[in-house]
């Protein structure tokens, strides 16, 4: 055979982009050519060979084939004595493509970014020629499956890639600095990134919960200092009397935000939207000074202060939330008709007379609420049509139908 440095720079190309299709990264995954060796104890056509969209941009003539391998010294391929055929050595058979193989395969890889967005497969290819031997390249796509400037390249060992990573002269790129890492690095530095982010994204999501909650807190503390002395406490005899016996008391003396009565209880809370004691005053007097009946019974009267107030308000602040929630969720009373938790039988057969006006909210309430670009690629669904342009965890079918151009 021929010296390597005998070799025109076109049949450098058409030998390394054939070893290419017949190595140890393309090969095990390239169903196509796979099929075709099997056709004809490892042998392949010539003619079907320039059917492949990146040799038959290099060469539509056989004899250059030929003339390549003849002079190339890895000695990967045969040629057939008729010079039509070429095949894998039977010397150089296909390492075991199992998980030991894949270890090794990342820690002989390198990552490298930094390269502009235009810069073609062949160009990098020029850039690497003479700083090592690469073995397969592959340019990292984007969602919109451009080029994002980083590359994963693979060299012919684990020292090999280690002395790549050293060198001084693979810093820069057509003056841009480049970032140059062994593969198994970069994954490991992109995973405690993704750690340490998803962790930042936890404790900012906790923070702008426990903002919302002050913030919730502040309002309602707000609400309820707003409605302080408008809440009026009532007891007695009440078995036969509902709630809009309470509307009729005090229809012409004070407007009712919300009463919590069931049927039945001896005791239940009136909020008004204004002040308790005049509404109870100015009722007392319609009714004529001395005494404030419903249907004849007797009824204590209250008007709350200090924390008793403060607890009544909370409560009243809950049921009004839930009555709401129910009614949106569909599961309450009928839109419009205000009756919030009211008109409904509860499990023992009594109806639940709670009221609350025509609105279930305080007035305050009303006006109220690339892929990482460094990630590991997934298995890309079509191969790069140069040489050395594929991942080496890419689908073989994916690949050998974009290859050969069938």
């Amino acid at each position: 055979m021929a010296e390597q440095q005998e070799m025109s720079p076109l049949e450098k190309k058409v030998a390394e982009q054939i070893e290419y299709y017949f190595g140890d990264h393309n090969l095990p995954r390239d169903r196509f050519l796979k099929e075709q060796i099997q056709l004809d104890d490892g042998w392949v056509t010539l003619e079907t060979m320039l059917k492949f969209n990146r040799l038959k941009s290099l060469t539509l003539e056989a004899a250059v084939i030929v003339e390549a391998l003849q002079k190339s010294k890895t000695g990967l391929l045969e040629i057939s004595e008729d010079r039509t055929k070429i095949r894998r050595s039977l010397s150089k058979p296909l390492p075991e493509f199992n998980e030991e193989y894949k270890d090794a395969l990342k820690h002989k890889s390198i990552y490298m970014k930094g390269f502009p967005l235009d810069t073609t497969l062949d160009e990098i290819k020029d850039w690497l020629n003479d700083k090592g031997n690469v073995e397969n390249i592959y340019m990292r796509k984007g969602p919109q499956k451009t080029f994002k400037g980083s590359i994963f390249a693979t060299l012919e060992s684990e020292e090999a890639a280690k002395t790549f990573v050293a060198r001084d002269d693979v810093k820069q790129f057509k003056g841009n600095d480049m970032i140059v890492l062994i593969k198994d690095d970069y994954i490991t530095k992109k995973s405690e990134e993704r750690k340490q982010g998803r962790a930042e994204a936890k404790a900012k999501a906790r923070s702008e919960k426990e903002e919302k909650q002050k913030q919730a807190e502040k309002e309602e503390m707000k609400s309820l200092d707003e409605q302080r002395g408008c809440v009026l406490k009532f007891s007695g005899e009440l078995d036969q009397v509902s709630r809009e016996d309470f509307h009729k008391i005090f229809a012409e003396h004070a407007q009712i935000k919300w009463i919590d009565f069931t049927r039945g209880c001896k005791e239940g809370t009136i909020l008004f939207r204004s002040d308790a004691k005049v509404a109870l005053e100015k009722a007392l007097e319609a009714a004529g000074g001395s005494e404030l009946k419903i249907k004849d019974q007797a009824v204590q009267w209250e008007v709350l202060e200090g924390d008793a107030e403060l607890e009544t308000l909370k409560k009243i602040i809950e049921s009004q939330q839930e009555s709401l929630n129910k009614r949106k969720g569909g599961r309450g009373g009928h839109r419009g008709r205000g009756r919030g938790r009211g008109g409904r039988r509860d499990r023992g057969g009594q109806e639940q007379t709670r009221f609350q006006g025509k609105k279930t909210k305080f007035d305050s309430d009303e006006e109220g609420d690339d892929r990482d670009e460094e990630a590991e690629p997934a298995a890309p669904k079509k191969r790069a049509l140069e040489s050395n342009g594929t991942d080496a965890e890419a689908p073989a079918s994916k690949q050998a139908k974009e290859e050969n151009g069938s």
